[in-house]
C-alpha cells in the first residue's frame, strides 16, 4: 500500500468520525499507522477535526508511547477542553513532553474548575513552574480554587458569573451582557444580589428574553434561591440539583457573599463519578483511574479487598470443617452446599445494591428506613419459600432422599431471609457509623450469607439426618 493511500480516510469514514458519535476501530488503526510513520501533517489534519471529547477518547485508546508521540505532534494545537476530559493517568502521559509555556497557555483557556483539576492531577514538582506560565488573572482564580478541598463546591464552581443589583431593568442587563468582556461563555441564569453581594434571587435567561426592557428584575426574579456553601460536598450538590431540578446555582462563602456558580454540566459529571465510584467500590475495586494504571499499581490497589475476602473465605471453610464428619457420612451435602451459599449471596447482593444506591440518592433515610427494612425482609421470605420448594423437590428427586430435600429447603428459606435482613441492615448500620456502605458492605454480607448458610444447612443435616 502506498503511503499516500494510508494518509487518506475515505469520505464515509471521515464523516463517521467528525459527526462526533465516537471513533471507529478503522480510524484508530489509521492513526496508529501514521503515528508509526511520524506523519505530523496527517495527524494534525485528521485528529484536530474531531470533537475535543473524541480526541480525549482517542488518547485513552492509544498505548502509552503512542499517546506521547501524538501529543508531541499536536502541542499547542490540541484543544484545551481535551485535557479536561482525560483520565488522570492518561493526562500525565499526554502532557509529559509539553513545555510549560504551551501547557500554561492551554490551561488559561479553560474554566477555572477544569484548570484546577488538571493542575491538581500533574506531578507536584511541575505545578509551580506551570502556574507561572499562566496569565495573571486566570492564574489567581486557579490558585484560589486549589485552596479548597477536593470534591467540594469550591473546586467545582466557576468563578465567572453574572451578578446584577435588583433595581436594574431587563434592558440594562441586556446592554451589560452585550458590552462586558467578563461574561462567562456558558451560563443559564442571572444572579440578583443585594448591596452586600449576597444572592437574593435568580432570573433564568429565557425569562429575560421574554420580558420587556423596562421591567425591573425585582419583579420577575425567583426569590430565595437555593445557595451552595463553598465547602459543600459534591455529592450533596448533585442531590440539590436533582431534587430541585436546577440548571445552575450560586456558590457563597461563610459571609453569604456570592463567589461563583455551579452549572448542570458540571453536576452531570459528578453524578456519573459518584455512581461509578459506588459501583466499583461494591466490587472492591478502586474507582480512581483503575483502567489506565500500570498492572502492578492496579494489583496493589485491588490486593487489600482480595485479602479481606480470603479471610472471610477462611471463616466459611472453618464452618464447613466443623461438620466434616457429617459431610463424610452424606456426600450429597458437598454437592448441594454451593447452591445454598450462591443463592444467599446473590439474594443479599440484590438487596444490598438497592440499599446502597438508595442511601446515595437519599431515597432511603431515617423516615422510611423501617418500612424499607421490613419490605426487604418480606421479599427475602417470599423468595425463600419459592426457592425452598424448588430446591427441596430437586434434591429429593435427585438423591432419592426426602429428608435431604427438607433439609436444603429449610436452609434455603433461612438463608434467603438472612440475605434480605442483612442486605438491608448492613448498609444502614455502616451509614450510621459514618462508614461508606459501598466500600465495606459487600464483604460483610458475603461473610454473613456464607457462614450462616453453611452452618444452618450442615447443622440441620446433622440433626435431622445423622443424629
Amino acid at each position: 500500500m502506498e503511503k499516500s493511500s494510508k494518509n487518506k480516510l475515505d469520505k464515509e469514514k471521515t464523516s463517521e468520525v467528525v459527526l462526533g458519535f465516537g471513533i471507529s476501530r478503522d480510524f484508530v488503526n489509521e492513526v496508529r499507522e501514521n503515528i508509526n510513520f511520524l506523519d505530523t501533517k496527517f495527524l494534525k489534519k485528521t485528529v484536530l477535526s474531531l470533537h475535543p471529547a473524541d480526541i480525549a477518547d482517542l488518547f485513552e485508546i492509544l498505548a502509552e508511547e503512542h499517546r506521547r508521540i501524538l501529543a508531541s505532534c499536536l502541542q499547542e494545537k490540541l484543544p484545551a477542553e481535551t485535557l479536561a476530559s482525560l483520565d488522570e493517568q492518561v493526562l500525565n502521559d499526554v502532557i509529559e513532553n509539553y513545555k510549560p509555556g504551551v501547557l500554561g497557555d492551554l490551561l488559561g483557556r479553560l474554566d477555572t474548575d477544569d484548570a484546577a483539576y488538571i493542575i491538581d492531577s500533574i506531578e507536584e514538582e511541575r505545578r509551580d513552574s506551570l502556574l507561572k506560565q499562566i496569565a495573571t488573572e486566570p492564574r489567581e482564580l486557579i490558585v484560589q480554587a486549589l485552596k479548597f478541598p477536593e470534591m467540594t463546591a469550591g473546586r467545582l464552581m466557576q468563578r465567572d458569573y453574572v451578578a446584577v443589583p435588583r433595581y436594574w431593568s431587563v434592558g440594562q442587563v441586556i446592554d451589560y451582557l452585550r458590552g462586558s468582556v467578563n461574561v462567562p461563555d456558558k451560563f443559564y441564569s442571572i444572579f440578583v444580589v443585594d448591596p452586600r453581594h449576597s444572592p437574593v434571587g435568580t432570573v433564568p435567561l429565557y425569562k429575560m428574553m421574554r420580558s420587556k426592557r423596562e421591567i425591573v428584575l425585582e419583579n420577575i426574579m425567583t426569590n430565595n434561591p437555593i445557595l451552595v456553601p463553598v465547602n459543600m460536598d459534591q455529592e450533596d450538590i448533585a442531590y440539590l440539583f436533582e431534587q430541585y431540578d436546577l440548571t445552575s446555582a450560586p456558590v457563597v462563602n461563610i459571609q453569604n457573599r456570592l463567589i461563583g456558580m455551579i452549572t448542570v454540566d458540571d453536576v452531570v459529571e459528578v453524578i456519573q463519578e459518584e455512581a461509578e465510584e459506588d459501583m466499583l467500590q461494591l466490587a472492591g475495586v478502586s474507582g480512581d483511574t483503575d483502567l489506565y494504571l500500570a498492572a502492578w499499581q492496579t494489583t496493589r490497589r485491588r490486593f487489600p479487598w482480595l485479602f479481606v475476602n480470603l479471610f472471610t473465605a477462611v471463616l466459611a471453610s472453618i464452618t464447613i470443617g466443623i461438620f466434616e464428619g457429617t459431610i463424610k457420612q452424606i456426600v450429597a451435602l458437598a454437592i448441594l452446599m454451593p447452591i445454598v451459599a450462591s443463592m444467599g449471596g446473590n439474594a443479599g447482593t440484590q438487596t444490598l445494591t438497592v440499599a446502597v444506591r438508595a442511601l446515595a440518592t437519599r431515597e432511603l433515610n431515617a423516615s422510611n428506613a423501617l418500612s424499607i427494612f421490613g419490605k426487604e425482609i418480606l421479599v427475602g421470605i417470599y423468595n425463600g419459600v419459592i426457592f425452598a420448594v424448588i430446591v427441596g423437590l430437586l434434591a429429593a428427586f435427585w438423591f432419592g432422599e426426602q429428608g435431604l430435600g427438607i433439609v436444603i429447603a429449610l436452609a434455603m428459606l433461612f438463608n434467603l431471609f438472612v440475605a434480605g435482613l442483612f442486605g438491608a441492615a448492613i448498609p444502614m448500620l455502616l451509614q450510621r457509623f459514618k462508614i461508606d456502605p459501598a466500600v465495606a458492605a459487600s464483604v460483610l454480607l458475603t461473610t454473613v450469607t456464607d457462614v450462616i448458610g453453611f452452618f444452618v444447612f450442615l447443622g440441620l443435616a446433622y440433626i435431622m439426618l445423622v443424629n
